[in-house]
């Protein structure tokens, strides 16, 4: 893996949809303890999963009013 900024804006990205599709923020798959390389996609990758759920927390969403009750 290159780590540049584009590299690194994907697993900020991939952290994000970690966080949308349900996942806890230790399902992250780059081990903190690793190599370079794998230190900074686990920095990159809870970092968009911590963005994506203070952006949840910010607004959240309205629970839709239930169909004839």
């Amino acid at each position: 893996m290159e780590l540049n900024r584009e590299t690194y804006l994907a697993l900020v990205k991939e952290g994000k949809a970690a966080y949308a599709n349900g996942d806890p923020s230790d399902a992250c798959p780059y081990s903190q303890l690793g190599d370079k390389e794998q230190r900074v996609a686990y920095y990159a990758w809870t970092e968009g999963w911590g963005m994506a759920r203070s952006e949840a927390e910010a607004h959240p969403q309205e629970p839709e009013p239930s169909a004839g009750h």
